[in-house]
């Protein structure tokens, strides 16, 4: 089936600040094919927004191989084109121990989701962006420039995708654009799948830390997702955008 509308590909678009970008998108009058493993999320998802626009549900683990490639198949089965990525599927557990309880297979599977992963979406999607003169979004953290202990095996994945972008908007261009989100404390509690999904609750305090002076949305980073992968931002490659509310430029001492 082959569509008018611009097409994206979006990872882990059944939860979380994934599933905003889809439902963005969505709004900004795209086509969105959401990757999830997680079937009931992404399903629910599909469902959900269908009358926002074309938006098609594709079970896929990021961190294996023959499940991406069959993603990126199918997004070009359907829709005919793929004009962006957004590489947002992640997790942190269960790599969180101390380093010298950290079990390999640990480390491995949450290098394999966050990092692997993203390598995969591009190397399989990367002659169709082309095609389109598209753009390529990854979401990486504040945790790549600041860490809490025991958390080496993430902070590790989302310094690699920092590079990981830069790296890739030097190769790519100037036909595909290449830029990186690294979010800060981003609230999801509402937009997980329904049976987890709550109201936020949040004290003063969690609110007065940020400079900003509120805990991040998922909103904050689909809005900016989107710009990035519009024509508006032609000149724009190879960046790392930090949305955090002002946190990583705060200096902090116990008094």
């Amino acid at each position: 089936m082959t569509h008018d509308r611009r097409v994206a590909l979006v990872t882990g678009g059944g939860q979380g600040i994934g599933k905003c970008i889809v439902r963005h998108l969505l709004g900004h009058g795209m086509a969105v094919v959401i990757a999830e493993i997680d079937v009931e999320a992404g399903g629910e998802a599909e469902e959900s927004f269908k009358h926002l626009g074309p938006v098609r549900f594709c079970e896929t683990d990021v961190s294996n191989e023959a499940s991406v490639e069959s993603a990126v198949h199918q997004t070009i089965e359907h829709f005919g084109r793929l004009d962006a990525l957004v590489n947002n599927a992640g997790i942190a557990h269960p790599g969180n121990a101390p380093v010298h309880e950290l079990r390999l297979e640990d480390w491995n599977r949450v290098i394999g989701i966050n990092l692997t992963g993203m390598f995969l979406c591009v190397k399989h999607s990367v002659l169709h962006l082309r095609r389109a003169r598209g753009a390529i979004v990854n979401i990486a953290s504040t945790r790549a420039l600041q860490s809490e202990p025991n958390t080496e095996a993430y902070s590790a994945t989302k310094g690699g995708v920092l590079a990981f972008t830069h790296a890739l908007a030097m190769s790519l261009g100037p036909d595909i654009r290449v830029n990186c989100i690294s979010p800060g404390w981003i609230d999801v509690s509402e937009w997980k799948k329904s049976r987890f999904a709550k109201k936020p609750h949040f004290t003063e305090q969690d609110h007065a830390q940020h400079p900003a002076g509120r805990v991040g949305k998922p909103e904050d980073i689909a809005t900016l997702a989107a710009f990035l992968i519009s024509d508006e931002a032609g000149f724009v490659t190879g960046q790392n955008f930090i949305v955090d509310g002002g946190m990583t430029k705060k200096m902090i001492y116990v008094e």
